[in-house]
Formats: structure tokens, C-alpha cells, sequence
């Protein structure tokens, strides 16, 4: 499978979509409710309902690019927020491969004034 780049910009749309949206539908909900550019070099990445199905549209110099999975017996684990959420590459490779991003949280950091 092609991976996407571990250093481009990802957008979540947290909100089910209907997987019946292709490339125009895509871009409406990137530039109306995401308030995005659909043709800037980015990511975007749209869930189903039921968590089985992943789209993702990005644009390569001359044209949209949609890539398209579904799972066969797992759940893609999906923010529950309703808002555009930002990933790395990287984390959206974890995302595809299973990794629940959103219920892991990794240590609280820490502000010293002082070392004494």
C-alpha cells in the first residue's frame, strides 16, 4: 500500500461521512466546513459511521488524488470531537494501522522556575 509521507500535514474530519462522496463532495466539506483549501499540500482524512471505512484526499500538482480502505473486520479508531483534528504523517500511518491516537495520552509535562 502506499503510505502517506511521514512529514505531511493531516487534517481528521472528525463527523461520520458518506462514503457515496468522492473527489467534489470531498473538497466541498474541506472548503465549507473544514474552511480549508482542498489544493493546499495537506491530507484530508474522512470516516464512516460505523468506523470500517477510511477515504483520504490530497492534491499532486495537477490533480486530486482519493485513496480509499476498508477494513474487513476491525474498527478504525475515530475522535468523537467535532472539529477538524491535526495530524502528523506519521501518526495517520499509526492511525491506519489500528493505533488508538486518541485514548493514549503520553506524559504531562513539567515547568520548573527553578532547579533547587
Amino acid at each position: 500500500m502506499i503510505r502517506p509521507a511521514n512529514d505531511i500535514q493531516v487534517f481528521l474530519y472528525a463527523d461520520p461521512v458518506d462514503m457515496r462522496k468522492s473527489i467534489d463532495g470531498l473538497s466541498i466539506l474541506v472548503e465549507q466546513e473544514m474552511a480549508l483549501s482542498p489544493s493546499m499540500e495537506a491530507m484530508f482524512v474522512f470516516c464512516n459511521r460505523s468506523r470500517d471505512k477510511i477515504k483520504m484526499l490530497c492534491w499532486e500538482r495537477n490533480g486530486f488524488i482519493v485513496w480509499y480502505k476498508r477494513l474487513e473486520k476491525q474498527r478504525f479508531r475515530w475522535p468523537k470531537a467535532d472539529e477538524t483534528l491535526s495530524l502528523s504523517g506519521k501518526e495517520l500511518n499509526w492511525l491506519l494501522d489500528g493505533f488508538d491516537l486518541f485514548n493514549n495520552k503520553p506524559h504531562q509535562p513539567l515547568h520548573f522556575d527553578s532547579v533547587s
